[in-house]
Protein backbone atom coordinates (compact mmCIF):
# COMPACT_ATOMS: atom_id res chain seq x y z
CA UNK A 1 0.00 0.00 0.00
CA UNK A 2 1.16 3.80 -0.62
CA UNK A 3 0.13 6.86 0.69
CA UNK A 4 0.50 10.70 -1.07
CA UNK A 5 1.10 13.02 1.37
CA UNK A 6 0.73 17.00 -0.26
CA UNK A 7 2.81 19.29 1.43
CA UNK A 8 3.00 22.34 -1.43
CA UNK A 9 -0.48 23.51 0.06
CA UNK A 10 -1.65 25.40 1.98
CA UNK A 11 1.32 27.83 2.58
CA UNK A 12 1.19 30.53 5.12
CA UNK A 13 4.21 33.00 5.11
CA UNK A 14 5.99 30.92 2.76
CA UNK A 15 6.52 27.98 5.18
CA UNK A 16 4.88 24.48 4.76
CA UNK A 17 2.14 23.66 7.15
CA UNK A 18 3.23 20.11 6.79
CA UNK A 19 6.57 21.07 8.79
CA UNK A 20 4.38 23.34 11.85
CA UNK A 21 5.62 21.80 14.88
CA UNK A 22 3.28 20.19 17.12
CA UNK A 23 4.58 19.15 20.85
CA UNK A 24 7.89 19.35 19.50
CA UNK A 25 7.58 17.39 16.12
CA UNK A 26 6.32 18.59 12.57
CA UNK A 27 2.97 17.51 11.28
CA UNK A 28 3.85 15.63 8.69
CA UNK A 29 6.30 13.40 11.08
CA UNK A 30 3.40 12.81 12.88
CA UNK A 31 1.38 11.78 10.27
CA UNK A 32 5.05 9.31 8.53
CA UNK A 33 4.71 8.05 12.13
CA UNK A 34 0.95 6.96 11.82
CA UNK A 35 1.74 5.53 8.27
CA UNK A 36 4.27 3.28 9.60
CA UNK A 37 2.32 2.16 12.46
CA UNK A 38 -0.38 1.07 10.06
CA UNK A 39 2.14 -1.16 7.53
CA UNK A 40 1.95 1.27 4.91
CA UNK A 41 5.69 1.27 3.98
CA UNK A 42 5.76 3.48 0.52
CA UNK A 43 5.32 6.84 0.75
CA UNK A 44 4.72 9.38 -2.01
CA UNK A 45 5.11 13.20 -1.16
CA UNK A 46 4.39 16.04 -3.71
CA UNK A 47 6.48 19.75 -2.58
CA UNK A 48 6.94 23.08 -4.36
CA UNK A 49 9.37 22.59 -6.50
CA UNK A 50 11.53 25.72 -5.40
CA UNK A 51 11.49 24.66 -1.77
CA UNK A 52 13.30 21.73 -0.43
CA UNK A 53 12.59 22.30 2.99
CA UNK A 54 10.62 18.87 3.21
CA UNK A 55 12.74 16.75 1.67
CA UNK A 56 15.77 17.46 3.25
CA UNK A 57 13.61 16.63 6.36
CA UNK A 58 12.01 13.53 5.47
CA UNK A 59 15.04 12.49 3.60
CA UNK A 60 14.43 8.98 2.23
CA UNK A 61 12.50 8.28 4.70
CA UNK A 62 14.41 5.18 6.54
CA UNK A 63 14.14 6.93 9.66
CA UNK A 64 10.39 6.42 9.86
CA UNK A 65 11.25 2.77 8.52
CA UNK A 66 9.28 3.76 5.23
CA UNK A 67 10.70 4.56 1.83
CA UNK A 68 9.92 7.80 0.25
CA UNK A 69 9.41 9.28 -2.75
CA UNK A 70 8.83 12.96 -4.14
CA UNK A 71 7.38 15.09 -7.06
CA UNK A 72 8.68 18.43 -7.38
CA UNK A 73 5.47 20.38 -8.29
CA UNK A 74 4.16 24.23 -9.11
CA UNK A 75 0.83 25.84 -7.66
CA UNK A 76 -1.71 22.57 -8.56
CA UNK A 77 -3.22 22.63 -5.39
CA UNK A 78 -4.53 19.82 -3.42
CA UNK A 79 -4.37 17.17 -5.68
CA UNK A 80 -3.42 18.65 -9.41
CA UNK A 81 0.56 16.67 -8.99
CA UNK A 82 -1.81 13.24 -9.18
CA UNK A 83 -0.92 13.92 -12.79
CA UNK A 84 2.51 12.99 -12.07
CA UNK A 85 1.41 10.16 -9.48
CA UNK A 86 -0.01 8.16 -12.28
CA UNK A 87 3.26 7.29 -13.03
CA UNK A 88 4.26 5.58 -9.59
CA UNK A 89 0.73 4.78 -8.28
CA UNK A 90 -0.09 1.19 -9.49
CA UNK A 91 -3.12 0.56 -6.96
CA UNK A 92 -5.74 2.00 -4.56
CA UNK A 93 -3.79 4.42 -2.35
CA UNK A 94 -3.94 7.55 0.62
CA UNK A 95 -4.01 10.80 0.33
CA UNK A 96 -3.22 13.06 3.14
CA UNK A 97 -3.71 16.66 3.04
CA UNK A 98 -0.29 18.00 4.68
CA UNK A 99 -2.20 20.46 7.46
CA UNK A 100 -3.68 17.50 9.24
CA UNK A 101 -2.61 16.47 12.73
CA UNK A 102 -3.75 12.33 13.20
CA UNK A 103 -3.30 9.15 14.81
CA UNK A 104 -5.87 6.93 12.78
CA UNK A 105 -6.57 3.49 11.57
CA UNK A 106 -5.66 3.48 8.43
CA UNK A 107 -6.95 -0.17 7.90
CA UNK A 108 -10.54 0.44 9.17
CA UNK A 109 -10.94 3.40 6.19
CA UNK A 110 -9.23 1.28 3.20
CA UNK A 111 -11.65 -1.88 4.69
CA UNK A 112 -14.82 0.66 4.55
CA UNK A 113 -13.24 1.95 0.96
CA UNK A 114 -13.23 -1.43 -1.09
CA UNK A 115 -16.48 -2.76 0.79
CA UNK A 116 -18.13 0.09 -0.28
CA UNK A 117 -16.54 0.20 -4.17
CA UNK A 118 -15.83 3.64 -3.65
CA UNK A 119 -14.40 5.49 -6.29
CA UNK A 120 -12.79 7.57 -3.60
CA UNK A 121 -13.52 8.08 0.14
CA UNK A 122 -13.02 10.76 2.11
CA UNK A 123 -12.72 10.29 5.94
CA UNK A 124 -14.89 12.74 7.94
CA UNK A 125 -15.91 13.52 11.52
CA UNK A 126 -17.33 16.51 13.26
CA UNK A 127 -16.09 19.85 13.65
CA UNK A 128 -16.77 23.28 15.41
CA UNK A 129 -15.49 24.92 12.37
CA UNK A 130 -18.68 23.97 10.35
CA UNK A 131 -18.51 27.52 9.24
CA UNK A 132 -15.80 27.87 7.73
CA UNK A 133 -15.84 24.01 6.20
CA UNK A 134 -17.64 22.04 3.66
CA UNK A 135 -20.11 20.00 4.79
CA UNK A 136 -20.46 16.22 3.69
CA UNK A 137 -23.86 15.17 2.87
CA UNK A 138 -24.46 11.16 3.22
CA UNK A 139 -27.52 8.90 2.64
CA UNK A 140 -28.20 5.80 5.50
CA UNK A 141 -25.73 4.03 4.05
CA UNK A 142 -22.69 6.55 3.90
CA UNK A 143 -22.84 6.90 0.00
CA UNK A 144 -21.98 11.27 -0.30
CA UNK A 145 -24.84 12.44 -1.68
CA UNK A 146 -23.93 16.39 -1.63
CA UNK A 147 -21.23 18.63 -1.02
CA UNK A 148 -21.95 21.56 0.50
CA UNK A 149 -19.28 24.27 -0.08
CA UNK A 150 -18.53 26.94 3.12
CA UNK A 151 -19.35 29.81 0.97
CA UNK A 152 -23.10 28.20 0.14
CA UNK A 153 -26.22 30.19 2.05
CA UNK A 154 -27.30 27.11 4.97
CA UNK A 155 -31.14 28.39 5.64
CA UNK A 156 -31.30 24.77 6.81
CA UNK A 157 -29.82 22.70 9.47
CA UNK A 158 -27.26 20.18 8.19
CA UNK A 159 -25.35 17.04 10.35
CA UNK A 160 -21.72 17.60 11.58
CA UNK A 161 -19.70 16.27 9.19
CA UNK A 162 -16.63 17.46 7.39
CA UNK A 163 -13.94 16.26 4.96
CA UNK A 164 -10.50 15.29 7.74
CA UNK A 165 -8.46 16.44 4.42
CA UNK A 166 -7.93 12.92 4.41
CA UNK A 167 -8.94 10.32 1.62
CA UNK A 168 -8.45 6.41 0.14
CA UNK A 169 -8.98 7.24 -3.92
CA UNK A 170 -9.18 4.05 -6.28
CA UNK A 171 -6.16 3.45 -8.71
CA UNK A 172 -8.96 3.37 -11.58
CA UNK A 173 -9.83 7.81 -10.41
CA UNK A 174 -6.27 8.15 -10.59
CA UNK A 175 -6.00 6.95 -14.46
CA UNK A 176 -8.31 9.96 -15.30
CA UNK A 177 -5.39 12.13 -14.85
CA UNK A 178 -3.57 10.07 -17.36
CA UNK A 179 -5.26 11.53 -20.61
CA UNK A 180 -4.90 15.53 -19.15
CA UNK A 181 -2.18 16.02 -21.76
CA UNK A 182 -0.59 18.36 -19.04
CA UNK A 183 -1.17 19.00 -15.20
CA UNK A 184 -3.87 21.88 -14.01
CA UNK A 185 -4.46 23.42 -10.70
CA UNK A 186 -7.34 21.08 -9.07
CA UNK A 187 -8.99 20.70 -5.88
CA UNK A 188 -9.36 17.47 -4.12
CA UNK A 189 -13.13 18.29 -2.61
CA UNK A 190 -13.97 20.45 -5.86
CA UNK A 191 -12.49 18.85 -8.42
CA UNK A 192 -12.17 15.37 -7.66
CA UNK A 193 -14.62 14.46 -4.39
CA UNK A 194 -17.60 16.44 -5.58
CA UNK A 195 -17.64 15.07 -9.52
CA UNK A 196 -17.19 11.33 -8.03
CA UNK A 197 -20.64 12.26 -5.59
CA UNK A 198 -22.49 12.65 -9.30
CA UNK A 199 -21.09 9.76 -10.41
CA UNK A 200 -22.30 7.81 -7.18
CA UNK A 201 -18.92 6.73 -6.70
CA UNK A 202 -18.25 8.97 -3.64
CA UNK A 203 -18.41 7.30 0.07
CA UNK A 204 -18.01 8.94 3.52
CA UNK A 205 -16.23 7.14 6.84
CA UNK A 206 -16.78 8.52 9.47
CA UNK A 207 -14.51 8.56 12.25
CA UNK A 208 -13.91 9.57 16.14
CA UNK A 209 -10.63 9.60 16.01
CA UNK A 210 -8.06 12.37 16.76
CA UNK A 211 -7.80 13.72 12.98
CA UNK A 212 -7.30 18.28 13.11
CA UNK A 213 -6.75 20.43 10.18
CA UNK A 214 -3.94 22.56 11.90
CA UNK A 215 -5.31 26.55 12.65
CA UNK A 216 -3.44 28.73 14.28
CA UNK A 217 -5.87 29.50 16.79
CA UNK A 218 -6.38 25.65 17.66
CA UNK A 219 -2.46 24.96 18.18
CA UNK A 220 -3.14 24.51 22.15
CA UNK A 221 -5.38 22.44 22.07
CA UNK A 222 -3.39 20.06 19.59
CA UNK A 223 -0.18 20.59 21.60
CA UNK A 224 -2.76 18.98 24.64
CA UNK A 225 -4.01 16.37 22.48
CA UNK A 226 -0.64 15.03 21.96
CA UNK A 227 1.09 16.03 25.49
CA UNK A 228 -1.67 14.00 27.25
CA UNK A 229 -1.80 10.87 24.90
CA UNK A 230 -5.45 11.95 23.45
CA UNK A 231 -4.79 11.72 20.14
CA UNK A 232 -3.16 8.41 20.52
CA UNK A 233 -5.90 7.03 22.49
CA UNK A 234 -8.12 7.66 20.07
CA UNK A 235 -6.91 5.57 17.62
CA UNK A 236 -9.44 3.20 16.30
CA UNK A 237 -7.19 0.35 16.53
CA UNK A 238 -7.52 0.05 20.02
CA UNK A 239 -10.53 -0.62 22.26
CA UNK A 240 -12.26 2.53 23.16
CA UNK A 241 -14.57 3.85 26.02
CA UNK A 242 -17.71 6.34 25.61
CA UNK A 243 -19.57 9.04 27.14
CA UNK A 244 -23.23 8.01 26.80
CA UNK A 245 -25.74 10.98 26.62
CA UNK A 246 -29.56 10.82 26.71
CA UNK A 247 -30.90 13.89 24.90
CA UNK A 248 -34.18 15.73 26.40
CA UNK A 249 -32.76 16.57 29.61
CA UNK A 250 -29.39 16.35 29.42
CA UNK A 251 -28.05 18.20 26.30
CA UNK A 252 -31.33 19.99 25.26
CA UNK A 253 -33.95 21.48 27.81
CA UNK A 254 -36.50 19.10 28.90
CA UNK A 255 -40.31 19.99 27.78
CA UNK A 256 -42.74 19.22 25.73
CA UNK A 257 -42.11 16.37 22.99
CA UNK A 258 -39.26 17.95 20.54
CA UNK A 259 -41.54 17.21 17.55
CA UNK A 260 -39.82 20.55 15.27
CA UNK A 261 -36.20 21.96 15.19
CA UNK A 262 -38.10 25.51 16.38
CA UNK A 263 -39.08 23.67 19.91
CA UNK A 264 -35.32 22.54 20.53
CA UNK A 265 -33.02 24.55 23.38
CA UNK A 266 -29.69 23.69 24.22
CA UNK A 267 -28.95 23.55 28.00
CA UNK A 268 -26.50 26.21 28.95
CA UNK A 269 -24.04 23.87 30.52
CA UNK A 270 -24.35 21.15 27.21
CA UNK A 271 -21.87 22.60 25.69
CA UNK A 272 -19.12 23.31 27.78
CA UNK A 273 -19.55 20.26 29.38
CA UNK A 274 -19.15 18.25 26.23
CA UNK A 275 -16.44 20.31 24.94
CA UNK A 276 -14.31 18.75 27.82
CA UNK A 277 -15.25 15.37 26.78
CA UNK A 278 -14.28 16.66 23.18
CA UNK A 279 -10.80 16.90 24.58
CA UNK A 280 -10.43 14.09 26.34
CA UNK A 281 -9.56 9.62 25.26
CA UNK A 282 -14.21 9.69 25.61
CA UNK A 283 -16.01 9.25 22.71
CA UNK A 284 -19.64 11.27 22.91
CA UNK A 285 -22.40 9.75 22.17
CA UNK A 286 -25.98 10.42 22.12
CA UNK A 287 -28.61 8.07 22.98
CA UNK A 288 -32.44 8.89 22.61
CA UNK A 289 -35.70 7.01 22.72
CA UNK A 290 -37.63 8.91 20.17
CA UNK A 291 -41.40 7.16 20.35
CA UNK A 292 -42.99 10.30 18.75
CA UNK A 293 -42.35 8.84 15.70
CA UNK A 294 -43.94 5.78 15.72
CA UNK A 295 -46.94 7.60 17.46
CA UNK A 296 -47.10 9.56 14.14
CA UNK A 297 -46.12 12.77 15.93
CA UNK A 298 -43.32 13.40 13.58
CA UNK A 299 -41.24 12.05 11.19
CA UNK A 300 -37.82 10.39 10.70
CA UNK A 301 -37.02 13.66 8.17
CA UNK A 302 -38.00 15.67 10.88
CA UNK A 303 -36.43 14.14 13.93
CA UNK A 304 -33.17 14.03 11.25
CA UNK A 305 -34.01 18.28 10.98
CA UNK A 306 -34.05 18.61 15.18
CA UNK A 307 -30.77 16.15 15.75
CA UNK A 308 -28.84 18.43 13.03
CA UNK A 309 -29.91 21.39 15.06
CA UNK A 310 -28.62 20.28 18.06
CA UNK A 311 -25.37 19.78 16.07
CA UNK A 312 -25.31 23.08 14.66
CA UNK A 313 -25.84 24.49 18.35
CA UNK A 314 -23.04 22.62 20.12
CA UNK A 315 -20.79 23.72 17.23
CA UNK A 316 -21.38 27.08 17.80
CA UNK A 317 -20.38 26.35 21.07
CA UNK A 318 -17.12 24.71 20.01
CA UNK A 319 -18.70 21.53 20.94
CA UNK A 320 -19.70 18.54 19.13
CA UNK A 321 -21.18 14.47 19.38
CA UNK A 322 -18.90 11.69 18.20
CA UNK A 323 -22.49 9.82 17.46
CA UNK A 324 -26.52 10.29 18.02
CA UNK A 325 -28.34 7.00 18.05
CA UNK A 326 -32.14 7.19 18.17
CA UNK A 327 -35.05 4.37 18.42
CA UNK A 328 -38.15 5.42 17.09
CA UNK A 329 -39.62 2.78 17.72
CA UNK A 330 -43.13 2.28 20.42
CA UNK A 331 -44.76 -0.81 21.41
CA UNK A 332 -48.32 -0.50 19.96
CA UNK A 333 -51.16 1.13 21.70
CA UNK A 334 -54.12 1.37 19.10
CA UNK A 335 -54.01 4.82 18.05
CA UNK A 336 -54.78 5.15 14.30
CA UNK A 337 -52.09 7.81 14.29
CA UNK A 338 -49.37 5.41 15.13
CA UNK A 339 -47.00 4.36 12.56
CA UNK A 340 -47.62 0.31 12.20
CA UNK A 341 -43.48 -0.57 11.02
CA UNK A 342 -42.15 1.31 14.11
CA UNK A 343 -45.13 0.57 16.59
CA UNK A 344 -43.25 -2.48 17.33
CA UNK A 345 -41.60 -4.24 20.45
CA UNK A 346 -38.12 -3.42 19.49
CA UNK A 347 -34.43 -4.64 20.80
CA UNK A 348 -33.42 -0.75 20.80
CA UNK A 349 -35.65 1.16 23.15
CA UNK A 350 -33.88 1.96 26.35
CA UNK A 351 -33.51 0.12 29.23
CA UNK A 352 -32.72 -2.35 26.56
CA UNK A 353 -28.95 -1.68 25.22
CA UNK A 354 -29.69 -2.49 21.15
CA UNK A 355 -28.16 1.00 20.65
CA UNK A 356 -25.09 0.90 23.10
CA UNK A 357 -24.27 -2.46 21.36
CA UNK A 358 -24.49 -0.87 17.60
CA UNK A 359 -22.17 1.80 18.93
CA UNK A 360 -19.97 -0.78 21.14
CA UNK A 361 -19.48 -2.04 17.26
CA UNK A 362 -19.06 0.79 15.38
CA UNK A 363 -16.88 2.33 17.47
CA UNK A 364 -14.70 -0.56 19.49
CA UNK A 365 -15.83 0.35 22.44
CA UNK A 366 -15.31 -1.44 26.00
CA UNK A 367 -18.56 -0.87 27.47
CA UNK A 368 -17.22 -1.79 31.02
CA UNK A 369 -14.85 1.21 30.07
CA UNK A 370 -17.88 3.71 29.40
CA UNK A 371 -20.06 5.70 31.23
CA UNK A 372 -24.12 6.67 30.66
CA UNK A 373 -25.92 9.59 31.74
CA UNK A 374 -29.40 10.37 32.09
CA UNK A 375 -32.02 12.18 33.83
CA UNK A 376 -34.22 9.05 34.39
CA UNK A 377 -33.50 5.78 36.41
CA UNK A 378 -34.65 4.26 32.79
CA UNK A 379 -30.94 5.76 31.53
CA UNK A 380 -29.57 4.55 34.90
CA UNK A 381 -30.52 1.07 34.15
CA UNK A 382 -29.79 1.15 30.85
CA UNK A 383 -26.36 1.53 31.63
CA UNK A 384 -26.35 -0.80 34.30
CA UNK A 385 -27.83 -3.24 31.87
CA UNK A 386 -25.11 -2.52 29.71
CA UNK A 387 -22.34 -2.84 32.25
CA UNK A 388 -21.60 0.49 32.41
CA UNK A 389 -20.98 3.32 35.10
CA UNK A 390 -23.96 5.33 35.59
CA UNK A 391 -24.44 9.22 36.35
CA UNK A 392 -28.29 10.69 36.86
CA UNK A 393 -28.73 14.43 36.16
CA UNK A 394 -31.51 16.06 38.54
CA UNK A 395 -31.94 18.74 36.53
CA UNK A 396 -33.92 17.01 33.50
CA UNK A 397 -37.31 15.25 33.87
CA UNK A 398 -39.12 16.25 37.30
CA UNK A 399 -40.24 12.60 37.62
CA UNK A 400 -37.38 10.53 36.70
CA UNK A 401 -38.02 7.51 38.56
CA UNK A 402 -41.54 6.46 36.94
CA UNK A 403 -40.16 3.81 35.14
CA UNK A 404 -37.13 1.68 36.76
CA UNK A 405 -37.75 2.99 39.79
CA UNK A 406 -35.35 0.69 41.68
CA UNK A 407 -32.41 1.77 39.30
CA UNK A 408 -29.58 3.07 41.48
CA UNK A 409 -27.12 5.22 39.74
CA UNK A 410 -23.26 5.60 40.88
CA UNK A 411 -23.71 9.06 40.72
CA UNK A 412 -26.16 11.56 40.95
CA UNK A 413 -25.62 15.89 40.14
CA UNK A 414 -27.77 18.46 39.07
CA UNK A 415 -25.58 19.30 35.57
CA UNK A 416 -23.72 17.89 32.61
CA UNK A 417 -20.52 19.68 33.65
CA UNK A 418 -20.59 18.06 37.24
CA UNK A 419 -20.88 14.37 35.45
CA UNK A 420 -18.34 15.61 33.27
CA UNK A 421 -16.07 16.27 36.34
CA UNK A 422 -16.58 12.81 37.78
CA UNK A 423 -15.62 11.05 34.64
CA UNK A 424 -12.26 12.61 33.61
CA UNK A 425 -10.95 12.77 37.32
CA UNK A 426 -11.75 9.09 37.37
CA UNK A 427 -10.10 8.86 33.54
CA UNK A 428 -7.22 10.42 35.57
Amino acid sequence: MIAFIQTSTPVVDSFPVALTPIHGKPILAWQLESLARNGIGNVLIAHDKNDRRVPEFVGDGKKYGLSVRYIEEGNLGTCGAFYYAVKTIKEDFLFLEGDVLLDIDFERLLKFHRKAGAAITALARPSVHTDAENILIRDPKNKALHVLAKNEPREIFFENLTPAGIYAVSRDLLLTFQGMGRPVKMDIEEDLFLPSVYADAAYVCVTSEYVRRYREEDKEELEEAVASGVMNARNLSRPQKAVFLDRDGVLNVFGDYVVHPDILTLKEDAAPALKRLNQSPYIALCVTNQPIVAMGKTTLGTLKEVHNKLEDLLAEKGAFLDGLYCCPHFPPQGNPQEIPELSIECDCRKPKIGMLLQAKKDWKLDLSACWFVGDTLQDVQTGINAGCRTILITTGDPNPAKKCPDAKPDFTVETLEEAASIILKDGK
